[in-house]
């Protein structure tokens, strides 16, 4: 069986350069921000599950998703337990800060794509060894846009996510450097950030 990651990301990231993160939101306004997110044109977004308090705004953002065709995820899955908590609740696909082994291949034996973190070549190389040539740039703001570049020489098949620190006045600068897709976070507590955001997304 194939590594279902590459395929999935390929479609989901098609013509969507920009991803929501919508972390430390109540599930009321995780479905708020996830229908502007929508309207500004940025269907995909993940829901962090860095504890389990912010399970309820995953799975109201997941009905929300059913509602509207719109794929929604979750970050921070950092163990195999978290794994099945997220694809039990309906999560499509599932978001690390690094890339774990036991996490990865959770996620393969229940034919859920992975997106893994990485901040090292060695890391980058370890990930592309399991299969994954999707892999998430973290923390994206202090790597910085000229560590994106280099690695694309060594490794022109991986398709960098840069994530951590890049919101609508960055964002730009990362896909310049190479990176197919920028996820933002922190950031979103701006209501303008999603109405400029969108403004990539319509390029």
């Amino acid at each position: 069986m194939p590594n279902p990651s590459t395929t999935f990301f390929d479609t989901l990231f098609a013509d969507q350069p920009v991803m929501a993160i919508l972390r430390g939101f109540d599930p009321d306004r995780t479905v708020e921000l996830c229908q502007r997110a929508w309207d500004a044109g940025i269907d995909v977004v993940e829901v962090p599950v860095q504890s389990p308090d912010a399970l309820p705004s995953l799975h109201a953002a997941i009905a929300a998703g059913r509602d509207r065709d719109r794929s929604v995820g979750a970050g921070t899955v950092i163990t195999p337990e978290q794994v099945r908590t997220v694809y039990e609740a309906g999560a499509v696909f599932t978001v690390a800060p690094g890339y774990d082994p036991e996490v990865a291949a959770e996620c393969f034996r229940l034919g859920l794509a992975h997106l893994p973190g990485v901040a090292t070549s060695s890391e980058i190389g370890q990930a592309l060894r399991a299969g994954h040539t999707w892999l998430k740039a973290f923390p994206a703001s202090e790597l910085g846009t000229g560590w994106l570049r280099a690695q694309r020489g060594p490794f022109p098949a991986v398709k960098f996510v840069a994530t951590g620190g890049v919101d609508a006045d960055n964002a730009a600068d990362f896909l310049a450097a190479g990176a197919r897709v920028v996820a933002v976070g922190s950031a979103l507590q701006d209501s303008r950030q999603l109405d400029l955001l969108g403004r990539l997304v319509r390029r």
